[in-house]
């Protein structure tokens, strides 16, 4: 993780956040931080890899990937199976996130799909796999909140989180 994170550097996301987008004007009206200053604060984020991308973020439902599916996995428990196995899951199309978990449950799946035979494709393919005992797969409904990108930033107070990197947000 980047530790170097500073005051200006957390304000500069939270506008990118806020005003989505990285137009070193917008972030300095937002943020009152010189535009050369917000300029070399972007390039210096890029390359310690804080923003890895151009902020290309899709609505999924708009590009056909409206149906999520939620899948929790039991493997097999064996050395390295973590590794292994997550891989393989995370090579399976459609499965977006995967995570290894503790508890019962060794790893839960994010995916958003096409149509229900992409499901039973995904669920087949789950299974497929040899060191996996057992699936549990759910659809999701409707969406109530959902933050990917930058705009999980929108997810917290701005204060809050300057606080908890150990910086007080002076007042502006």
């Amino acid at each position: 993780m980047y530790n170097s994170l500073d005051e200006r550097d957390i304000k500069i996301l939270f506008a990118i956040a806020d005003r989505e987008t990285d137009n070193t004007e917008v972030i300095h009206e937002e943020t009152d931080i010189p535009k050369s200053t917000v300029h070399y604060r972007l390039q210096n984020l890029k390359e310690e890899g804080v923003i890895t991308n151009d902020l290309y973020e899709l609505d999924l439902d708009k590009v056909g990937l409206g149906l999520t599916i939620i899948s929790e996995v039991w493997a097999e428990f064996d050395e390295g199976y973590h590794e292994r196995v997550g891989e393989q899951l995370a090579d399976i199309e459609g499965v977006n996130q995967v995570y290894f978990t503790m508890g019962d449950t060794d790893f839960v799946l994010l995916g958003r799909l096409t149509s229900r035979d992409m499901v039973e494709k995904l669920v087949e393919e789950y299974e497929s796999i040899d060191e996996i005992n057992r699936t549990s797969s759910k659809f999701v409904i409707s969406t109530i909140k959902t933050s990917e990108g930058i705009g999980t930033l929108r997810n917290y107070d701005q204060a809050s989180f300057l606080e908890a990197h150990g910086f007080a947000d002076d007042a502006e």
